[in-house]
């Protein structure tokens, strides 16, 4: 009996020794804190692809407002007698349409405008038609009629809404009216009718929301905004990637033409109208409506820091063998003068030229712009050779102002080895890497930023994406692998000061690459799973590194270490420990997280779990299901100075306890 005991004693030790062997033992160093996280950790690029700008963020419902794509109707229809005129008011966008009496009682003269994939408003809310006009012939009033109107309607008026408008002055003159349809429809049209006898020349027709993020009249779509902000971004990148570039150098994004009068702004071809033709949209252009002005104070009112991207002289490399196709290095005065005007513009006092450019347009204080990227994803020799003049003047006239490089378009290889000793010869202040990259990658990448080198540049992850392989498509598994990423990224926070996905945004209809991080129609958005990722960092970054390790490693997903990847922060202002911990297994794994260095009066108090899980890994949100997959917050207990508890098969948590 004795022996029996002593067997049962002895199976019971090498059970629990099992149990312990299978338990992941996260050590968190408190004693001493880490490298301090910067504000501008976790942010937001925007690019406009995909429809993100004209047609999605900018609420402006028209397309082609000023008749100047170089199809001038483009997105127009036209009825009765509706001339094209190329002498209007406004120098950058000459063309206008007359229309005039069709000639007969029983005739109409007017115009449809299609929108962008329609134009989507909802049932009682207010939308500011304006257009300038003027009476070209001296009557002394016209009529027109503005309606929003459902063409496939079966009912007996097709108007949704409807208003009279007149225009009373042969001069050109700003007029506006309110229209609330009776009904939501996604896909309405705008219809304007002459009404009277005589000749109205249009030009600018306009219709916005009137509730636009923060009530701007020039403003921004208000759930996309939103969705933006929610994230608590720390710094905003714009305009766009390759778009700066632009398919040549005609079609660049200049800033210069995008502040100022939105009347007066010119169309510029955007760079993606021409580069998927499996997925081509040949209207797809810039009105600059949302401009260099709206992307700094969209930055401000999010609260994040503005990061705005200049050209080098280099048109997209990718579009561009011929060297003739660039500026040469001896011809880029204008350009490095465009990067010091910027920052006046951005900075400069009221009574500099360009200060007061922002100041008449509605802020006189400065936006505290403190970064500036020269360049996208260029490669080669011909990048550093036109970089290096950009950074001598802006380091002479603004040695305040910190300026990000690029490491080119990959993640590594030829072209990534050769730019960063030249980034560091340069002495840029971050390096903007970019990496759209599959499972395997992301999953290899764990322990990529431990040995940089500490005394070079820092690192902006500028553009990253998990791309599934065969699975070119938003899905929960490649959020979960993106989360596991980002616990890198955070325990190195010393070199690592900035990171954002990309790209943003994409229109159901309208969308040319994919993932991206928020998707919308007409009417309505949903934020993905690689959303909540972002969010759950950017909320819980703390204020600094805390060491993290098992068996005394970093927990990188390496061997052994089960598939998981963890990182911890404090954030000083909160009192709170924070552990992130990604488990990319297939398996549960029983984890315990032990807060070492505690003093004897601290005493942690019972904390919060946020989890993001899905058993569908192909599984994500969509704008049926829009909150299919979301973080649920639950509350846990911890004992003393451990916490265990069992973290599901493929889960990201967040765990936050408050030191008493």
């Amino acid at each position: 009996m004795r022996r029996y005991a002593n067997l049962l004693a002895v199976l019971a030790l090498s059970t629990n020794l099992a149990l312990h062997a299978q338990t992941n033992e996260l050590v968190i160093q408190t004693k001493k804190l880490g490298a301090e996280i910067q504000p501008t950790m976790y942010g937001l690029f925007f690019e406009d692809i995909n429809y993100a700008a004209d047609g999605g963020l900018y609420a402006e419902l028209v397309k082609n407002r000023s008749f100047e794509f170089p199809q001038h109707l483009m997105g127009w229809k036209t009825y009765g007698k509706v001339s094209l005129m190329n002498d209007g008011p406004f120098e950058r966008n000459p063309h206008y349409v007359r229309l005039s009496d069709p000639g007969h009682a029983h005739k109409h003269t007017g115009l449809d405008n299609e929108g962008f994939f329609g134009i989507g408003v909802k049932k009682g809310e207010e939308y500011r038609f304006s257009v300038w006009a003027r009476l070209p012939q001296g009557s002394t009033k016209e009529t027109l009629r503005i309606e929003l109107v459902d063409t496939q309607s079966m009912g007996e008026r097709q108007a949704l809404v409807a208003g009279n408008l007149t225009i009373d002055s042969k001069d050109w003159k700003k007029y506006q009216m309110i229209l609330k349809p009776g009904s939501t429809h996604p896909k309405s049209v705008l219809r304007i009718f002459l009404t009277s006898k005589g000749t109205v020349d249009l030009e600018h027709v306009s219709l916005f929301p009137v509730d636009t993020w923060k009530g701007h009249e020039n403003g921004l779509r208000k759930d996309l905004a939103q969705a933006l902000a929610d994230i608590h971004p720390g710094v905003f990148r714009f305009p766009g990637g390759c778009i700066v570039e632009g398919t040549d150098l005609e079609t660049r994004y200049d800033w210069k033409k995008s502040v100022g009068p939105v009347e007066n702004r010119p169309l510029n071809e955007n760079r993606w109208q021409y580069t998927f033709t499996h997925r081509f949209f040949p209207d797809y252009y810039q009105s600059y409506g949302l401009g260099f002005y709206e992307y700094f104070l969209l930055s401000e009112e999010m609260g994040a820091a503005p990061l705005p991207i200049l050209n080098c002289g280099l048109s997209c490399q990718y579009q561009n063998n011929d060297p003739k196709a660039h500026v040469a290095v001896c011809d880029l005065d204008n350009y490095i003068q465009d990067a010091l005007d910027l920052i006046e513009f951005a900075n400069g006092d009221v009574n500099t030229t360009w200060g007061k450019v922002r100041a008449d347009m509605g802020h006189p204080a400065p936006f505290n712009l403190k970064f500036i990227g020269i360049g996208n994803e260029q490669w080669g020799k011909e990048y550093p050779e036109r970089l290096e003049p950009f950074i001598k003047a802006i380091r002479k006239a603004h040695p305040e102002i910190k300026i990000v490089g690029s490491s080119g378009p990959n993640s590594e290889g030829k072209d990534f080895d050769y730019l960063w000793p030249e980034m560091k010869r340069l002495k840029v202040d971050l390096v903007d890497e970019h990496f759209y990259r599959p499972e395997s990658w992301f999953l290899a990448q764990g322990a990529r930023y431990d040995n940089y080198d500490r005394k070079g540049p820092k690192v902006f992850a500028g553009e990253y994406a998990c791309h599934g392989k065969g699975k070119k498509w938003n899905h929960y598994h490649a959020a979960l692998l993106e989360a596991a990423f980002m616990t890198g990224l955070e325990r190195n926070a010393d070199i690592v000061h900035m990171a954002t996905y990309a790209p943003l945004f994409a229109h159901v209809e309208g969308w040319q690459w994919r993932p991206d991080m928020i998707w919308f129609d007409n009417l309505n958005s949903v934020r993905t799973t690689s959303y909540y990722v972002q969010q759950l960092y950017a909320q819980n970054k703390g204020t600094n590194v805390l060491p993290l390790t098992m068996n005394k490693k970093n927990v990188t997903g390496a061997e052994g270490q089960n598939g998981l990847f963890a990182s911890a922060v404090y954030d000083k202002d909160k009192n709170e420990l924070i552990v992130k911990v990604a488990n990319t297994s297939a398996t549960i794994q029983p984890i315990s997280l032990n807060f070492e260095g505690l003093k004897k009066q601290d005493v942690l108090s019972d904390g919060r779990c946020i989890k993001l899980r899905s058993i569908d890994l192909d599984k994500d949100n969509t704008l049926e299901q829009p909150f299919a997959i979301v973080p649920q917050e639950t509350p846990v207990s911890i004992e003393g100075n451990v916490f265990t508890t069992e973290l599901e098969p493929t889960t990201f948590a967040v765990y936050k306890f408050t030191k008493k």
